[in-house]
């Protein structure tokens, strides 16, 4: 592939000279009050889509991402449209059609016979009928040669060869994606499980591997739950169910202990339920703790320390229960360390042994937001978690968000 068409970003974004963790929101609120306590919860990146919006952004410190409709190809229209935004200091990413292949593919307009119709049957798509497969296969032969061409065209005027990003549906199609997937430097999906008839949240974590393989090896960003499902047009409920504070950081780290370089949310927009500004100040929460960790969360993952759960043996836990285990990264900035821990299972572990530090024996560490504290002997160190459990240790107490507001939302 050319060279001016592969992408070579590390999905990490530079502010001020300094590198940040992508910490997102597709909202834009129009409200000055709104946006500037969105900058002040951590929130470092919103979708824009002109000069005025990339003004408002960086009026509140923050930086923004442009969605760009690729799929139309380097038209007249789009070249002007690039060109207006490519000086400004606030622009730090494109952004490509939100889930291109999903829209080909398996998109639920395309059976709902009030909306696009093309097929007959709902899950046309996943039967892989003559049908589907034909309709899947003329668009992409339009849609990926267009898409390459705009994202040359980007490359070839865009002083700050800043990163391009599309994000995926969950399942989109691999195959598709990988017609463009070395077009663009940072890929990812969205993935919203909470719902009033199931909660998995740990599904996250299966999401983030699939599309660090789908993008093979390139940055991945996730796009988490903002809202209700209750509150969308087509959410096909009338139940509220927003993810509780815990559930919300539970999906968060589980992306992050595997491998995930950004976390942006969707559908706060569409808050309308009762408990909406607490649910808000749930995630607001959130991102505070997240930009608290900012030099860990860009500092490269140290791979010699690894967990292992130890367990006593007990009788009362189904095999398949017990079988993610717990997921960790562990981090370093100067002389300060941050060790995550995930359960990942719905049982507790009663013994979860972290090792590999045998450079910090006596290193004494505390939890974050909680009271136990901890020191590593013999290059490692023992806790207990608790089911679907989310535990940070770090050398110090300062990386702590002073934000305690909402976090704990249960609803």
């Amino acid at each position: 592939m050319d060279d001016i068409l592969y992408g070579h970003g590390d999905g990490f974004l530079t502010q001020d000279g300094r590198r940040r963790f992508p910490i997102g929101f597709y909202e834009h609120p129009a409200d000055d009050d709104a946006l500037r306590d969105m900058a002040e919860a951590g929130v470092n990146l919103v979708r824009c889509g002109n000069t005025d919006s990339l003004d408002r952004a960086q009026a509140h410190g923050m930086m923004g991402w442009v969605p760009l409709a690729l799929r139309s190809g380097a038209t007249s229209e789009f070249q002007e449209h690039v060109r207006t935004l490519a000086e400004h200091p606030a622009l730090a990413v494109w952004e490509g059609p939100d889930e291109v292949v999903w829209s080909f593919t398996a998109y639920s307009g395309l059976w709902k016979q009030d909306q696009l119709a093309v097929f007959p049957n709902k899950g046309e798509w996943w039967m892989q009928t003559p049908l589907a497969i034909q309709y899947s296969e003329e668009q992409a032969a339009e849609i990926m040669p267009n898409m390459r061409e705009a994202i040359e065209f980007i490359r070839s005027i865009d002083p700050q060869n800043r990163q391009i990003w599309i994000n995926e549906a969950r399942d989109s199609d691999l195959k598709f994606v990988r017609q463009y997937i070395d077009c663009v430097d940072i890929t990812g999906c969205d993935d919203y499980p909470i719902r009033a008839e199931g909660r998995p949240a740990i599904r996250l974590a299966d999401s983030t591997d699939r599309w660090r393989q789908v993008g093979k090896g390139r940055p991945v960003w996730m796009v988490l739950q903002g809202f209700s499902w209750n509150d969308l047009d087509d959410g096909d409920t009338d139940i509220t169910a927003f993810p509780t504070f815990a559930e919300s950081r539970l999906m968060a780290y589980a992306c992050i202990t595997h491998g995930a370089r950004g976390i942006l949310y969707w559908g706060s927009s569409y808050l309308q339920s009762d408990g909406k500004e607490a649910f808000r100040k749930s995630l607001y929460a959130l991102t505070s703790e997240l930009a608290a960790l900012q030099p860990f969360l860009t500092a490269p993952v140290e791979r010699y320390a690894t967990v292992q759960a130890i367990d006593d043996g007990r009788t009362d836990i189904s095999i398949p229960a017990s079988l993610r285990g717990v997921s960790i990264t562990a981090r370093r900035t100067g002389r300060d360390w941050l060790i995550v821990l995930v359960n990942e299972d719905e049982h507790a572990h009663m013994g979860v042994e972290v090792s590999g530090l045998d450079a910090l024996n006596g290193t004494e560490f505390v939890e974050l937001y909680g009271d136990e504290k901890t020191a590593v002997s013999d290059g490692s160190f023992v806790t207990r978690m608790r089911p679907f459990e989310v535990k940070l240790f770090a050398t110090h107490r300062k990386w702590e968000a002073a934000q305690r507001e909402g976090r704990d939302f249960a609803k």
